[in-house]
């Protein structure tokens, strides 16, 4: 029974060929993940992706906040399609979890009632003169790595895996809830037993880690941060997996939501600023990464290059632990090779007072 449910929660990921959708937000969040995914697809992997200057925003956020209208994200969305198609593509990857969410309720919307998208053609034919093809494969660039993650581990060159004792690094994953929740059987493992993350980790070397609130929401919720009198339910959620995470003393925290990744890291700081806890060793965070971070690490990717200086939680022990070698005066260094400025205080380690985590057995 457990063998025939689990069979239910596969996906088909396209082998290559991709039509690849940037996020409207990750790239203020975490600048180096999305161009890292673009070289380990093309430079090490030899995978063609398409990065088409021309899509935009699917509104995904707007849509979410009651601004955006149903049937003008069904527009936007089917303009991604039209673009993807006018370029020869056929399998559509998406950087942000959101985005996934979206393209996957519209094509399931178009699929129940066909007259919406007879609609959304109409009016996208009205506004752009453009026409589209479904997707053959549609896919979040999460699951494109995961496909690909035994060819990675093939070239690894830093394991998760700690280089002073040989013993698996803990992760704990975090999976973005537009990812699975919405439509489970369009995730690796459904809602409940996701495994995109996890595969990666495993494959690399590393141990995931589980614990009590290992399912609950990140706290970002859209309303519960736009909405500034609603933050306190947002930075409440990420501090109860926080709690719940930290006597199991994890290495660092991987997350495949740009939203997710964002919250879990930055909230550390203001959780710290605001009750005097940290929930790494030695006062300070726990370091959060992205999965195209992550891959990089593996690879053997300069961390700066990567864009891992604009953590809010300090990567250094992390890379430490792998073995990683970085230059801590390069840290800071735009193309240029002049300093952008230095945050007053990068690592989580601002209070005195740090509570202490038994690890439970």
């Amino acid at each position: 029974m457990k063998r025939s449910s689990w069979k239910e929660y596969q996906k088909e990921i396209a082998d290559d060929r991709y039509y690849y959708a940037r996020s409207c937000i990750r790239q203020n969040f975490f600048p180096g993940s999305e161009a890292a995914f673009l070289d380990i697809m093309r430079n090490d992997l030899g995978k063609d992706v398409l990065d088409d200057p021309l899509h935009t925003s699917c509104t995904g956020i707007g849509y979410h906040s009651d601004i955006v209208p149903l049937e003008t994200i069904m527009t936007v969305v089917a303009r991604q399609f039209a673009l993807m198609t006018a370029a020869g593509y056929e399998n559509f990857t998406s950087s942000c979890i959101t985005s996934f969410g979206i393209y996957t309720e519209i094509l399931e919307t178009w699929h129940e009632f066909p007259e919406t998208e007879a609609r959304t053609r109409e009016n996208l034919f009205k506004a752009t003169g453009r026409e589209f093809r479904i997707p053959r494969n549609i896919a979040h660039t999460s699951d494109v790595i995961f496909h690909n993650r035994e060819q990675i581990a093939a070239r690894m060159v830093h394991p998760l895996m700690n280089v002073e004792t040989g013993a698996p690094l803990k992760g704990v994953e975090h999976i973005g809830c537009h990812y699975a929740k919405i439509f489970p059987k369009s995730g690796i493992g459904g809602s409940e037993f996701p495994y995109v993350l996890a595969g990666m980790i495993e494959a690399w070397g590393g141990e995931v880690v589980d614990y009590p609130e290992r399912r609950h929401c990140c706290g970002f919720g859209f309303r519960n941060y736009l909405v500034q009198a609603n933050r306190g339910y947002s930075v409440a959620n990420s501090q109860k997996k926080f709690a719940s995470m930290a006597p199991y003393r994890p290495d660092f925290i991987v997350c495949n939501c740009p939203g997710c990744a964002m919250f879990l890291d930055k909230w550390q700081y203001t959780i710290a600023e605001m009750e005097g806890v940290t929930y790494g060793p030695n006062g300070r965070g726990i370091p959060v990464i992205t999965y195209e971070e992550m891959a990089g690490l593996v690879l053997g990717y300069d961390p700066w290059q990567l864009g891992m200086q604009m953590h809010q939680v300090d990567v250094e022990p992390l890379l430490d632990k792998m073995g990683v070698k970085y230059d801590p005066d390069a840290k800071y260094l735009g193309n240029n090779g002049k300093l952008i400025g230095k945050p007053e205080q990068a690592v989580v380690n601002c209070c005195s007072q740090e509570r202490t985590y038994e690890v439970r057995q």
